[in-house]
């Protein structure tokens, strides 16, 4: 039976200024259809869903919806046309509550009862429940995407674009999520969905599309395949696993006790309490559901917030109230989650952005003035290493897709070969190959003998290079225990507060 087209895409076709984004790409969505987008960083994912959403214009190639042509000249005539976006980074006003937020983004909001009214019927009918009264600052991840959702549901889509939208849910909330695309599938919308995570891929979508540097190289039914096949479809050759070598860790590198701090966001999560240790060739798993704690965490030990001297020690010497500059002579360097504009300064080159944070432990300046030759060397060495897809050292951080862009911040900082590395999501919205790349480099590491801390929402990858796991909860932080024979129970558990929880506890929980 022949299937309902609703969306078709015939050679289109996008060029930067130093790559070609998208090359002769062809491929139909089904109504009613939740059909896959596939492809690692700088695929040109990013860009053809930019097109499809007026967003962006295509330098060749025609698109068709419902049969007809389709060339939306911005995302209005998108909408118009019902084809809505939620996007991987939240557009939400933090002061403003549900209502507000979702009718700014709305071309033509209703009165703010009436629109109140349609926001409790359809979260509701779709299983997402809001209170369209409540603060966007107070809301949990989830609930901020659950926003996102229904500004878009409101509109009556035929085609929902879905960019990484699991990346900062917990597993209940993934399960809830998939529940209302389904429900919606079944009442004929189509979904363009975008995910590095492939066994999502596999519960969810009917079809795949794979992209690699630009064209579709394939095609194939999602449940039909495994996840690593999936994978080395998406990079064309086989995929490693990260391996270690198991050998003892050392002496306590990073110790941190009785760590209370206020958080710089109104909106933020304080520290209460915080206390653990990482030994010498020892990565340490931090988990929890996004927002609590784990920016203020990173913040504390980088040095960004300062503590009481001996909340934070390195080698047993208190250095909680020094400076980031310092630290890093010290030998603890940080990844922070928000890659563009704390990472890396979005208009600075490549080079620039080597010099921030690199300066101190690699030596780029000398009597005052900076080396640049040296700070090139180390971009140069930086984008070589870590595989960053990027025209040049000099590009602009910000015209870096983002997985490329966390594959240059990461290695800069594991590059300065510190004695304590902290990352927050490390391997965050990074295709499968390259978060096989950094989680390696981070256990190189560890094998070298740093002190590693691993601050992640993804728990397979916290079980697949941690030692030891600990929850983050509303500031607090549990008693870590080995991740050895730790089960996803448990796990749960402990990210919904089972504070103080000592090892035997955990281990008998649901014995």
């Amino acid at each position: 039976m022949a299937r309902d087209v609703l969306l078709g895409l015939e050679g289109i076709s996008k060029t930067y200024p130093g790559v070609k984004a998208n090359d002769g790409v062809s491929f139909s969505i089904g109504a009613g259809e939740v059909h896959a987008l596939l492809g690692e960083n700088g695929a040109g994912k990013s860009t053809l869903v930019k097109m499809i959403y007026g967003l962006v214009k295509p330098d060749e190639g025609r698109m068709t919806l419902r049969g007809q042509p389709y060339a939306p000249p911005e995302p209005r005539a998108a909408r118009a046309a019902g084809v809505a976006m939620v996007f991987q980074h939240f557009s939400l006003f933090d002061a403003l509550n549900v209502a507000e937020n979702v009718a700014l983004g709305m071309d033509n909001p209703p009165p703010m009862r009436a629109l109140e009214g349609r926001i409790r019927e359809v979260s509701e009918g779709y299983g997402l429940p809001l209170d369209p009264a409540r603060l966007v600052g107070d809301l949990s991840a989830g609930e901020r995407q659950r926003v996102e959702i229904i500004r878009c549901l409101l509109q009556d889509p035929k085609l929902l674009i879905m960019d990484e939208p699991t990346s900062v849910l917990t597993p209940q909330e993934v399960d809830i999520l998939f529940g209302t695309l389904r429900q919606l599938a079944a009442e004929g919308t189509s979904i363009l969905y975008i995910s590095h995570k492939l066994e999502e891929i596999k519960a969810l979508c009917d079809e795949a599309t794979i992209l690699r540097r630009g064209k579709v190289v394939g095609t194939c039914t999602p449940r039909e395949k495994s996840a690593r096949e999936m994978a080395e479809m998406m990079v064309g050759a086989t995929l490693n696993v990260p391996k270690r070598a198991g050998k003892e860790p050392g002496p306590v590198a990073l110790k941190v006790q009785e760590l209370s701090v206020a958080s710089p966001s109104a909106f933020g999560t304080s520290l209460k309490g915080v206390n653990f240790e990482v030994r010498q060739g020892e990565v340490l798993g931090i988990g929890g559901v996004a927002g609590n704690g784990q920016d203020e965490l990173l913040l504390a030990l980088s040095g960004e917030l300062r503590t009481p001297r001996d909340t934070v020690q390195i080698h047993g010497r208190g250095i909680g109230d020094s400076g980031p500059n310092d630290r890093r002579r010290d030998g603890i360097c940080a990844a922070p989650e928000e890659r563009l504009g704390h990472a890396a300064a979005p208009d600075m080159s490549l080079t620039e952005n080597a010099l921030l944070s690199g300066a101190v432990r690699r030596g780029l300046t000398k009597r005052g003035f900076i080396d640049w030759a040296r700070t090139r060397d180390f971009a140069e060495d930086v984008v070589r290493t870590f595989d960053v897809r990027t025209p040049g050292i000099g590009t602009a951080a910000r015209a870096l897709s983002g997985g490329n862009l966390q594959k240059f911040v990461l290695g800069r900082e594991i590059m300065q070969e510190p004695e304590v590395i902290v990352v927050n999501q490390p391997t965050w919205g990074v295709d499968a190959a390259a978060a096989a790349f950094i989680r390696q480099a981070l256990l190189n590491r560890a094998e070298a003998g740093a002190a590693v801390v691993v601050i992640s929402q993804d728990i397979d990858e916290i079980m697949e290079i941690a030692d030891r796991f600990a929850a983050l909860n509303e500031g607090r932080l549990s008693e870590p225990v080995p991740t050895q024979g730790l089960t996803i129970d448990q796990i749960g558990l402990m990210l919904g507060g089972a504070h103080g929880m000592h090892q035997a506890e955990v281990s008998h929980v649901h014995a």
